[in-house]
């Protein structure tokens, strides 16, 4: 069992679709399903359905409610819909900055900065790098990462350079597409593609960034799993190093093209590789800096699958540390998918009250 801040009536969360995970709370307790996989598989989905069952079963708990994910096409928001309970829908990184605060016993308004692949918005975009001011059951988007296009779809994350031919069409330099990526055959018909807004929209997540970075450095352009490039880039890192004026915000929106910029011109990956992690620490601290100075918030939660990256999450901690703020990392559950149940529940748990 995890502990909660504070007892919460009896809530069912199913979790997302990646690495899906189910949730139940009882009082001040909430107990973890095993990591059931993607809800893509037979396999996966009837494991999922049976931990429903066996849970609530053990616990010996009636569920006032079922948490799910915003995505009307999980199947675990299909089945949560299904079920004779009121559904309490929650936003994907609502719940990562919530599952970490929870986690910490906090019950308080916390700054919630989150890196992940996807969650859909509550305006059916992708999101993905977000700033959030998080208020218990309730939360505001103070802020996101710059979007960029990402063409072709959920295959951009398995393919680096289609990223990285994101960031050149945003520079204007949509031509170079073709000749930089010759040996992929679709890069030809992509600034088209991009332009046309043709499976292209945008998002602004930061799993994104991370493989528009590995594009641009040449490092697995087709990956043989989403996070390879990303992983691979993390293992460059010698020293990070941060690039003067690689960043800028505006009315909240993080935008890294000029580090984008220089990483395109950049032929050591190492060299990148630094640029890009040292540069992405001091760029997040300052977005946190100002948001906890505007908000007079000082816990920033640290959720979402990009802080498995070590050199990120151990930086960005000593750093808004050193800016005398209190960041707060997952310990006992996964910063990642798997732990998104978890804030389901607290979350949906606090409407009940």
């Amino acid at each position: 069992m995890i502990p909660l801040p504070r007892p919460v009536p009896p809530v069912l969360a199913v979790g997302a679709y990646l690495k899906n995970t189910i949730c139940v709370t009882s009082g001040d307790r909430a107990v973890l399903s095993l990591v059931h996989g993607d809800l893509g598989t037979p396999k996966a989905i009837a494991a999922f359905e049976t931990s429903v069952e066996s849970l609530v079963r053990e616990l010996g708990v009636a569920p006032t409610c079922v948490a799910h994910d915003l995505h009307p096409d999980f199947h675990s928001t299909r089945f949560a819909l299904a079920l004779d309970l009121p559904a309490v829908a929650v936003q994907h990184h609502h719940a990562h900055a919530a599952a970490v605060a929870a986690e910490h016993g906090i019950d308080a308004p916390v700054l919630g900065l989150c890196l992940d692949g996807f969650g859909l918005g509550p305006d059916a975009q992708a999101w993905g790098g977000e700033l959030l001011q998080v208020e218990g059951p309730r939360y505001r988007r103070l802020g996101h990462f710059a979007p960029l296009a990402q063409p072709g779809g959920d295959i951009a994350a398995r393919e680096p350079w289609r990223m990285a031919s994101a960031v050149l069409f945003r520079l204007g330099r949509g031509d170079e597409i073709a000749t930089r990526f010759v040996d992929q055959p679709s890069a030809k018909m992509l600034a088209r593609v991009i332009e046309r807004r043709i499976n292209a929209r945008p998002t602004s997540s930061a799993g994104r960034l991370f493989d528009a970075a590995c594009g641009l450095l040449g490092l697995f352009p087709v990956a043989a799993f989403e996070g390879q490039a990303p992983q691979a880039l993390e293992r460059l890192v010698t020293r990070p190093a941060v690039l003067a004026d690689g960043w800028w915000i505006d009315d909240g929106v993080l935008d890294f093209l000029p580090l984008l910029e220089t990483l395109a011109a950049c032929d050591d990956p190492v060299r990148g590789a630094n640029l890009f992690h040292g540069t992405l620490i001091a760029a997040l601290t300052q977005w946190c800096s100002d948001a906890a100075q505007a908000s007079g918030i000082d816990i920033v939660t640290l959720g979402g699958g990009c802080f498995f990256n070590r050199v990120l999450s151990e930086g960005l901690t000593a750093s808004l540390s050193e800016r005398g703020l209190r960041p707060l990392t997952a310990v006992k559950v996964s910063p990642g998918d798997p732990g998104l149940s978890y804030g389901q529940a607290w979350i949906a748990g606090q409407f009940q009250e």
